[in-house]
């Protein structure tokens, strides 16, 4: 598990990129604090190297860092050794969390679904194509943990993780960065769906399915059982936001946005060629 930290930990610190703003730099590093990823006392970078770090102006690290301020998330110590500090907030962490999913809007919610569908679809689709049924064990691995760990934040961060080891078997550099950039945007959010035992048994289940599919070299079937997978969570999202409370679909028979229908995969075969790729 601590592997497993302090690669979601780097993520945190990784260029923001074009979302350049204010609001997401307070995103990134508010929701590492709810993760966990940034511990209670910690002093963070230097507004310089944290800036450069984050590819975003001073200006912009000075206006999020006072907006963390006003939440309660960062305290500010002038003077020798003084610098910016973690500070977590008490109260259950659903709460704060139910509070940040609120200041999203259904649209954004929606988009980012968007782009997490199609670059999660296309590592899958690449994965099958490229790489061997040995090369997977990292990823069976993953599914396992995440089955078995106990709180949403560690459930968050392996979700995460399986997402972009994806993207590496894909051989893909690209969009490696891609879903790491984008884990680190809703890592925290998919911890309130991934509180629900029901929703979480959801999730393990479609990343078997997604293994399953890359092993075999089924690649258009990868893609679509990857885009599912996001779909699923985004969606239950949006109805949180929205304020349902309704499941987001129980772990037996599961549909995707095409109307298709899968039940649980059966256990990975330890042998057997592939398919010939084109």
């Amino acid at each position: 598990m601590r592997r497993d930290q302090d690669g979601a930990r780097r993520t945190v610190f990784t260029p923001i990129g074009a979302q350049a703003r204010v609001e997401a730099v307070v995103r990134r590093l508010g929701d590492a604090i709810e993760l966990g990823l940034l511990s209670d006392g910690e002093q963070l970078p230097g507004e310089p190297e944290l800036a450069a770090q984050l590819g975003v102006s001073t200006v912009t690290l000075r206006e999020a860092l006072m907006a963390l301020r006003q939440r309660g998330l960062v305290t500010t110590r002038r003077g020798r050794g003084g610098g910016s500090f973690v500070t977590v907030p008490e109260g259950p962490v659903e709460e704060r969390l139910l509070a940040h999913l609120g200041g999203w809007s259904p649209e954004e919610l929606r988009d980012l679904g968007d782009h997490w569908t199609a670059v999660s679809g296309a590592a899958a689709l690449l994965a099958a194509q490229r790489t061997e049924p040995d090369d997977l064990h990292q990823l069976h691995r993953s599914v396992e943990a995440l089955a078995e760990a106990a709180d949403p934040p560690a459930r968050s961060r392996l979700h995460g993780r399986f997402h972009v080891e994806l993207a590496a078997a894909a051989q893909s550099a690209r969009l490696t960065r891609e879903l790491v950039g984008v884990h680190a945007e809703v890592g925290a959010l998919v911890c309130l769906v991934l509180g629900e035992e029901r929703h979480l048994k959801d999730v393990c289940d479609r990343h078997r399915a997604v293994i399953c599919a890359v092993q075999d070299g089924a690649a258009e079937q990868a893609r679509a059982l990857a885009e599912q997978c996001v779909q699923v969570s985004m969606r239950r999202l949006v109805e949180l936001r929205l304020g349902a409370t309704g499941p987001a679909g129980g772990p037996h028979a599961k549909e995707g946005t095409r109307g298709q229908q899968f039940r649980s995969p059966p256990p990975p075969r330890s042998s057997g060629r592939r398919n010939v790729r084109s």
